[in-house]
């Protein structure tokens, strides 16, 4: 009898533990969650889906996913890229109303000139990116899985393009002007440490290099 009712509350206890969790993901999918508004934008039309011209030229740019209803209101996500080392370097993933996209797009296109690509080699771009700077030790932005789900079903595998990242057969590791001497140091070191010193090129400042 002793046993039956410890299995009982266990039985009870894993039960409420099941609601708890069902409750959480409910509250996502029609709260007012960035995990829910993501949820619900999957599910929308595309409003754009936009990748900077020449990436793969210069190794920096940005995609800009945009999806929502035709009320006016839309979840974006903008992913900075590095095709040349570090992958997905960063990531903005914010609701948004119609003129406030429409004037972001505008001051977007005025600074870099961005073409639409299609939905499944954007996400197979920045999977495939993902995975090549995680190789080198460089993983994609805490928000990366999060952005991503805002592609939906959209099947990345439906895309036959095959990326080449870096630059000349090599990652091409360029300093940025916020990266701290400390910080450019322990990536020179961690590029070496996977790929010998003569497994990359890096553009990085003078004295950094020298050290």
């Amino acid at each position: 009898m002793g046993k039956s009712n410890i299995a009982a509350r266990r039985g009870a206890k894993a039960n409420r533990r099941k609601a708890i969790v069902a409750q959480k993901r409910k509250a996502e999918a029609v709260g007012g969650t960035l995990a829910g508004q993501v949820a619900r934008a999957a599910e929308a039309p595309i409003y754009c889906c936009l990748l900077t011209e020449c990436l793969f030229e210069t190794g920096i740019g940005t995609l800009l996913l945009a999806r929502g209803s035709g009320a006016g209101q839309f979840v974006v996500g903008v992913f900075l890229l590095d095709t040349f080392c570090l992958g997905i370097k960063d990531i903005v993933l914010r609701p948004m109303a119609a003129a406030q996209l429409d004037d972001d797009l505008d001051m977007l296109s005025a600074a870099t000139l961005m073409v639409p690509v299609d939905p499944g080699y954007a996400r197979k771009l920045v999977r495939d990116l993902a995975q090549w700077s995680g190789s080198l030790g460089f993983q994609p932005h805490a928000d990366f899985a999060m952005a991503e789900r805002l592609f939906g079903d959209i099947d990345p595998q439906a895309c036959e393009t095959t990326f080449k990242f870096g630059q000349g057969g090599k990652p091409l590791y360029m300093a940025g002007p916020s990266e701290s001497p400390p910080l450019v140091r322990h990536r020179m070191d961690q590029l070496s440490t996977q790929l010998g010193s003569d497994g990359f090129d890096y553009i990085v400042p003078v004295h950094e290099a020298a050290e």
